[in-house]
């Protein structure tokens, strides 16, 4: 029965505002405090010019005033800087910490939806563009009061001088309401072709040795690079919107401001208003049709909207339901699958049922895995053996069916207390840390000197270890490993986290036959301690295992000892390719004679037989 989830926290982008209060506060205080200063300032200036006009002593109160509101309006517009940068990265951090842990918090096949490209982009870029949101819209209130303070300041001095500033504003505002829609549309469709190459880069580095070993560099290279042209069409589109909002900008404030004076002239000249008063009026103006400057405010409000809706789905990703149980304490491991079913796609439509449509990966799987030994999970390509090692040890959850771990159902587990219970190594393990110990030492906890040593031993990548420039404390980047030294280290932090659990998804396939000889007999060590679960391609993890689960198509072909199965000629036609590789190898190394090549391989086949 599949649990409920539960309900989506609201959108982090949202909650943003709440996160840093008083910084944002602070940055609101300071624009107000500086858009407050500039629109005192023309009075003030206004007022001192005509008692420098008037002819009387000289006006020192104003002229202290006028320089006190210089540097007030200073001060307040450095603060607002420096609050900017600062909140900006701590909301940028934030945001980036709280998207990552709902990815992770998330199932990988929810998760995973999303491109690794167009994820990565997402959790770097677009989260640096939404965060600035609170900060731009905080900002943005000196923008806003300037321009209408102004506007105010025109009408106390002379309601004609306003009225002819009113004249142009609907234009202003016409302006200002086709660049942000312009500039939000270009942005978005700019972001969406970043992913595109995200994406696509991704996959090359993913597959860089098949590209390599094909000779298709060039075209990959091209692949690539192909939506750079949308890319640049993109962006030659948002610097037109800005370059057009800028030049129209041009044209109509400074005609503005040449209708302002004149008309404020005209009133000096019948002696409506005193010459401090133009002085403010022509102040109060240059502020009013300063409104332009919210052009850049706007485009960044437009892309951090524009960001923010792409890490929504992100933010909404539902996770890992349970009901708050942890393992059987002591438990030994004991595995139970009832009626196991794993489809591709989602729920058919319109099917009220909720019953599960699309390709089946898995179907109908029972099956009892005493506590404490060993399965080997075998069948050809595509048959649903990762995929069985994903449910087993939740980082998938069936579509039907129900996977117990001594007696719990692993819905019902918190994720946080079954983690520690089940390691894991895979074919192609990352690894994470800066080091090579900490690439061990790094899972459910940070695992010891001690146990990462023992863990390197039991995968046999002590050897290697030893051989690089600082041992354990190489760093990765100075330490080039082959595909199988990335394997043993991967083994090795299974191992370094011992479980009742144990679950290895093909993490021996780029082993040498003495190497896999020594972890298998690793692995044996562990019996009556932990579960093994081993999808297993060759012959020889398949014998040595207490029994085999033979997948064919998804289902549950048979399950046994080896040596029962191996009586049914289909089962053996499952290893065939690794036999007929075998004997090759062999026939290679009778051809070439006893030469210094297969001097070694043969060492180690004797090595292994002895044993």
């Amino acid at each position: 029965m599949r649990l409920r989830p539960r309900p989506p926290a609201p959108s982090g982008v949202r909650r943003l505002a709440r996160r840093h209060p008083g910084a944002l506060l602070a940055l609101f205080l300071c624009s107000t405090g500086g858009a407050l200063a500039a629109l005192a300032l023309p009075a003030a200036l206004g007022h001192t010019v005509d008692g420098l006009v008037g002819g009387g002593p000289v006006p020192w109160a104003g002229l202290l005033l006028c320089a006190a509101l210089t540097l007030a309006e200073t001060g307040f517009d450095a603060g607002a800087a420096v609050l900017t940068t600062s909140t900006g990265a701590r909301l940028t951090a934030h945001l980036r910490t709280r998207t990552t842990a709902r990815v992770l918090a998330a199932e990988p096949r929810r998760a995973l939806a999303v491109p690794t490209g167009d994820l990565t982009a997402r959790l770097t870029a677009r989260t640096a563009d939404a965060a600035t949101a609170p900060v731009t819209a905080a900002g943005a209130v000196a923008g806003v009061l300037l321009p209408l303070g102004a506007i105010v300041g025109l009408f106390v001095i002379d309601p004609w001088t306003a009225a002819a500033f009113l004249l142009g504003a609907p234009l202003l505002v016409a302006l200002l309401h086709t660049f942000t829609r312009r500039t939000a549309d270009a942005g978005a469709d700019y972001q969406r072709a970043q992913s595109v190459i995200a994406h696509r880069l991704t996959e090359a580095l993913d597959g860089v040795d098949t590209i390599r070993a094909a000779r298709t560099g060039a075209r990959e290279y091209r692949r690539i690079l192909e939506p750079l042209a949308t890319l640049a069409d993109h962006g030659r589109r948002t610097w037109t919107v800005y370059g057009r909002a800028a030049g129209q900008s041009a044209l109509l404030l400074p005609l503005l401001m040449l209708l302002v004076l004149a008309v404020g002239g005209l009133r000096l000249h019948t002696g409506a208003i005193g010459v401090g008063d133009l002085v403010a009026a022509s102040r109060y103006a240059a502020l009013a049709v300063g409104i332009g400057s919210l052009t850049g405010a706007l485009g960044a409000l437009a892309r951090s909207r524009a960001a923010a809706r792409t890490l929504d789905p992100l933010l909404t990703l539902d996770p890992l339901p349970h009901q708050g149980l942890g393992p059987v304490p002591g438990g030994p491991g004991h595995l139970e699958l009832r009626d196991v079913g794993v489809v591709q796609d989602g729920e058919r439509e319109g099917n009220k049922g909720g019953e599960p449509d699309g390709k089946p990966l898995l179907t109908g799987v029972h099956l009892t895995v005493p506590g404490g030994t060993s399965l080997a999970v075998v069948g050809r390509s595509g048959s649903g053996k990762s995929v069985f090692a994903a449910v087993v040890g939740r980082l998938l959850d069936p579509d039907t069916g129900t996977v117990l771990l001594d007696g719990v159902p692993l819905t019902a587990m918190d994720p946080a207390l079954l983690r520690p219970e089940i390691a894991y190594a895979f074919a192609r393990p990352a690894l994470p840390g800066t080091t090579v110990e900490d690439t061990i030492a790094f899972g459910p906890w940070t695992a010891g000197p001690a146990a990462v040593r023992e863990g390197a031993r039991a995968a046999r990548a002590d050897g290697f270890v030893g051989l690089l420039p600082y041992g354990y404390a190489t760093p990765l980047t100075d330490a080039p490993l082959s595909g199988g030294e990335r394997q043993r280290l991967g083994l090795a932090r299974a191992f370094a986290h011992p479980g009742r659990l144990l679950i290895l998804d093909d993490a021996l396939s780029g082993l040498d036959t003495v190497t896999e000889h020594h972890v298998r007999r690793a692995l044996d060590e562990r019996a009556g301690r932990s579960t093994r679960v081993i999808v297993a391609h060759r012959l020889s993890s398949a014998a040595r295992a207490d029994q085999v689960l033979w997948l064919e198509d998804g289902r549950v072909r048979a399950t046994g000892p080896h040596e029962e199965l191996w009586a049914d000629p289909e089962y053996r036609a499952v290893f065939r390719t690794e036999t007929d590789e075998a004997e090759g190898m062999a026939e290679a190394e009778e051809r070439a004679g006893a030469g210094a090549d297969t001097a070694l391989p043969r060492a180690r086949t004797e090595e292994v037989e002895a044993r």
